[in-house]
């Protein structure tokens, strides 16, 4: 009797999955009302020239193109280790480290900016220059918040995580109709409520993880650290690369006001995640524990499948309801261009959802045999969109179909990386009673 009991499977973790549920319900929750605000501040875009909202759109996408992504999840995976192993005092050391790097990069970033400051200018046919430093200093902040963002993950504080992300938001929208109606000041108004909402966001990060700021540290193996964390920067750093860089080429190749409807088709259809990436977010973490610890865990299946039919449906209904939103949110003279984006935008958007379910969960398990595959594809996807561009079809639909056509790809290769690497360990486990049989 007592064999037959130990034969069977163990039960269903029914407690984990409802946390599971309930933090990723309040992070929806969270990316929702944020969105909703943050999506507030694109209303101003009556209020301003064409040319000053497709400015705005760019100084956006540079600071939506920092390795953010791949910040956060490093500092999610070293903090859900750390807990697991009793590494706090390591940890704090960690934080304070990539406090200072960043720091310090940010710098040599900001002198060479500087040197070239008149081209950028005129390139990007910026009409004030003081927009280009709030942006840097957006920049600043923006590689500061994934750091303490991605420890307040690890210890899974999403509590606390949801609220700055609402706060940071409501700041920024409050800012940014002070500024662009009040002041009449354009992208550099709207910049500056950027600015200010990534502050209170980081502040309300900082005062949460105070415990390990003011830790005493240890010291922690630099390179051992390095090889860990190369492949989860490279990784997630793919993720983000093709979520954002799509808007600085198109930028390169069509005028602001073309570029206008584009923005705006860009900032719906990226709503899309706004519904899913909790679900990866509250995942990550989790698998990270349950790896370090050995224990199984089932909630990549989940997630997936979530992922899949929250944003099939969240596409469709921005499909169906789009020329409504756009036709509330955005001026007329742009609305036709920009709901003919919007089905494009969105299938380029459905398979890089899934993909990311899977690269969290091959990153969470340090399977990193994928990373390098993914990035030759990013890099092919960079070489290929601006040759296409140039040479075939001069059209905006053109950048999101080759976007499209290369997330379909990345998802297949996450996709043959999960299942495969799933594939050999339950050949490995059945193996291995058989050989000693």
């Amino acid at each position: 009797m007592s064999a037959n009991t130990q034969e069977r499977p163990p039960p269903v973790p029914t407690k984990q999955h409802a946390a599971f549920f309930r933090q990723s319900g309040w992070l929806m929750v969270a990316n929702i009302a944020g969105g909703a605000m943050t999506l507030g501040v694109h209303f101003l875009s009556k209020r301003i020239p064409e040319t000053q909202y497709s400015i705005y759109g760019t100084l956006l996408m540079v600071a939506a193109c920092l390795p953010t992504i791949p910040l956060q999840m490093m500092f999610a995976q070293q903090t859900a280790g750390g807990m697991a192993r009793g590494h706090e005092r390591q940890l704090a050391g960690m934080i304070r480290q990539g406090w200072l790097w960043t720091l310090i990069l940010w710098i040599a970033a900001a002198a060479l900016i500087l040197l070239f400051q008149g081209r950028i200018v005129h390139r990007w046919e910026l009409t004030d220059p003081i927009a280009l430093w709030v942006t840097l200093l957006t920049v600043l902040l923006s590689l500061w918040t994934p750091i303490f963002a991605g420890v307040l993950q690890g210890r899974q504080d999403f509590f606390s995580l949801g609220w700055s992300m609402i706060l940071g938001s409501a700041c920024r929208l409050g800012v940014a109709v002070l500024l662009v109606i009040g002041l009449s000041s354009g992208a550099t108004g709207m910049m500056t409520g950027a600015l200010v909402g990534s502050f209170v966001g980081l502040g309300i990060a900082l005062w949460q993880i105070r415990d390990l700021l003011w830790m005493p540290s240890l010291p922690f193996d630099g390179r051992g650290l390095f090889r860990q964390v190369m492949p989860l920067t490279f990784g997630f750093g793919v993720c983000q690369f093709m979520f954002t860089s799509d808007t600085m080429y198109a930028k390169a190749f069509f005028t602001g006001n073309e570029m206008a409807p584009y923005v705006a088709a860009g900032t719906l259809s990226r709503g899309l995640l706004w519904m899913v990436l909790p679900l990866a977010t509250v995942m990550f973490p989790k698998i990270v524990h349950s790896t370090v610890r050995s224990e199984k865990s089932s909630l990549m299946g989940v997630v997936l499948a979530g992922t899949a039919v929250l944003s099939l449906c969240c596409g469709l209904g921005l499909c169906l309801l789009g020329p409504w939103v756009i036709r509330l949110v955005f001026p007329s003279d742009y609305v036709v261009r920009t709901i003919a984006l919007i089905p494009w935008y969105v299938g380029s958007m459905v398979p890089l959802a899934l993909a990311n379910v899977l690269i969290n969960d091959l990153m969470a398990r340090a399977r990193f045999r994928v990373v390098p595959v993914i990035v030759i594809l990013a890099l092919a996807y960079g070489f290929t969109l601006p040759y296409v561009l140039n040479h075939f079809s001069h059209r905006l639909e053109t950048v999101l179909q080759t976007l499209g056509v290369f997330n379909v790809l990345l998802l297949a290769a996450a996709a043959w990386a999960a299942f495969g690497d799933n594939q050999r360990q339950k050949a490995e486990g059945a193996a291995v009673p058989a050989g000693r049989g």
